[in-house]
């Protein structure tokens, strides 16, 4: 067109500008607004092509240079306040999202609709309660005519700000409501933990797709109900909705912690038979590395690694957090090692699994290194939770003195997680001195917790100290403390079995109590004995 001498007019720049998008390149976006300055169009002469404009610089996220372009336009036209609340959305500027409203308002440009969700969706990010309230006024007094998808963004920030009576009201008002209507609701009762509410509004929708059933079943496995989630997701079978990468995530992770290893691998042939972008998406390979290491699979989670055709920082992490907890300490190193080579810079949840490695391996100066060169080498600070991996690691050691002031000099106040480490290893070296202050220290964080005085008991009655026992059980009456009975599970041709201590609720509990007592007998003829002193808290009295 320039070649033939044919000189753009004002219609030229709007329609060339229209099908631009973030691949073109924005050196080609800024020749074009060259082209726009030279032809006479620019500095707010002309509002198509200022808005034209001001929509390619915030597709390619320099909304700098798109507010300068709406700075010297007229501003007249509400498509260019739009575009650069939008734009600002767009590069999570929330604040400067809502700045633009204001003077908006200011000038008194009536909003649109457009304007109003996008505003919301500022609100919802900022958990901007009052700003939520203030757009919904302009529905309420019929400034704005609303429409479902207006209706849908006001459920969605109120739910976000924590107000879900008000999303409910905005949900009942609704005339029309699509399944989107629906979900919004169901993820603001999922978000706010009211998981059996969400469940009875969730067997109320009248329509669910893939995103309402994803949400519900990942709201089970937020909580660590687990097995429901599973449940849920083979009635999502039974309803023929095809699962996405968000669903197989949350089911892999259920799989994972309750060791339904046959769902799990089920899960991995289905999805190497698709061809779409499940099979090949980062997060869904992490999930299933997640649940192979779990399961104790550590030859398969290390085939989904090593055959990965793109890996993140959380793949490597998970199979060096996967290593460790399996036992394979050095493999966790190693894996550390070439995650380094590969240029990959290890963050805290990196540093916790090798860290992690070392205590399952009981090396102790390789961990002490690696502990120091978070810091030394890569700046990050270490958490709570590191040092609770190093308490633990010189617990099992015997280094009890150094652990104790590990504690003592952390720059933050140690958790029970800590101090259970440091009792731990206090149980394990017959150390009741250091015992009794991290037992003090537990039960003052975690009074309910039955778990610290199970320990002090256990180390009491090791030491013979019964009257000293018989304080802490007492103390554990008087407090209505019990200790929590541990849960176990099997999957057996995909149906999870679950067992706790003295359970009767398996309908085939007289023969696995049966083959219990079986097994116990021919333990006892090869000469097993078990050491009751130190399960004192499970003997009955």
């Amino acid at each position: 067109m320039l070649r033939r001498n044919v000189k753009p007019d004002n219609y030229t720049f709007p329609f060339l500008l229209k099908g631009f998008t973030r691949s073109v390149g924005l050196e080609i976006g800024k020749g074009i607004h060259c082209h726009v300055c030279k032809s006479g169009f620019g500095f707010g002469s002309n509002a198509a092509v200022d808005t034209s404009l001001i929509h390619m610089y915030s597709l390619c996220g320099n909304v700098d240079d798109a507010r300068q372009v709406f700075d010297t336009s007229s501003k007249s036209d509400v498509i260019a306040w739009n575009i650069m609340i939008a734009g600002y959305n767009r590069s999570k500027l929330f604040d400067e999202s809502r700045r633009v409203f204001r003077e908006m308002e200011a000038r008194r440009v009536v909003p649109t609709s457009v304007t109003l969700v996008s505003m919301l969706s500022a609100c919802s990010k900022l958990k901007d309660s009052d700003g939520c309230k203030h757009v919904h006024r302009y529905v309420k007094d019929g400034r704005v005519e609303t429409n479902v998808v207006l209706n849908n963004a006001l459920i969605d920030t109120y739910a976000a700000c924590g107000e879900m009576d008000a999303a409910l009201v905005v949900f009942d008002k609704m005339k029309t409501r699509d399944v989107i209507s629906w979900t919004v609701v169901l993820s603001g009762f999922l978000n706010a933990g009211k998981l059996d509410v969400a469940r009875e509004f969730f067997d109320q929708m009248p329509e669910r797709d893939s995103v309402s059933w994803t949400a519900m079943i990942d709201g089970y496995v937020r909580q660590n109900r687990f097995k429901e989630g599973l449940m849920l997701f083979k009635n999502m079978q039974d309803a023929k909705v095809e699962p996405d990468e968000f669903t197989i995530v949350s089911v892999l992770t259920a799989c994972a912690n309750t060791n339904a290893l046959d769902l799990g691998e089920w899960i991995n042939v289905s999805i190497d038979k698709n061809e779409d972008k499940i099979k090949n998406d980062v997060f869904v390979r992490n999930a299933l590395i997640d649940m192979y290491f779990k399961c104790g699979e550590v030859r398969k989670a290390v085939d989904v690694f090593e055959k990965m055709p793109v890996r993140d920082k959380f793949s490597w992490t998970c199979v060096i957090n996967g290593y460790a907890i399996n036992g394979f300490g050095n493999e966790a190193i190693d894996m550390f090692n070439k995650m380094m080579n590969a240029s990959i810079k290890p963050d805290e949840i990196c540093y916790l699994g090798v860290l992690c490695a070392c205590t399952h391996t009981g090396m102790v100066e390789e961990g002490r290194k690696f502990f120091a060169s978070m810091t030394i080498d890569h700046g990050l600070e270490p958490e709570v939770e590191h040092y609770g991996c190093m308490v633990d690691l010189l617990g099992r050691a015997g280094l009890l003195a150094e652990a104790y002031n590990t504690i003592i000099t952390m720059p933050m106040a140690p958790n029970s997680v800590v101090w259970r480490a440091l009792l731990g290893g206090c149980g394990i070296h017959k150390d009741v001195f250091l015992a009794e202050i991290a037992a003090k220290k537990l039960i003052e964080l975690d009074p309910e917790n039955g778990g610290g005085y199970a320990l002090l008991c256990n180390i009491y009655a090791g030491s013979n100290r019964w009257e000293d026992l018989r304080e802490v059980r007492t103390m554990m009456m008087n407090r209505g403390v019990t200790k929590t009975l541990g849960c176990s599970s099997i999957e057996i041709y995909g149906t999870i079995h679950e067992f706790v201590a003295q359970d009767r609720s398996h309908f085939l509990w007289m023969e696995i109590y049966s083959m219990v007592e079986m097994t116990m007998e021919v333990l006892r003829v090869s000469g097993y004995t078990p050491q009751t002193n130190e399960t004192f808290l499970d003997m009955v009295e």
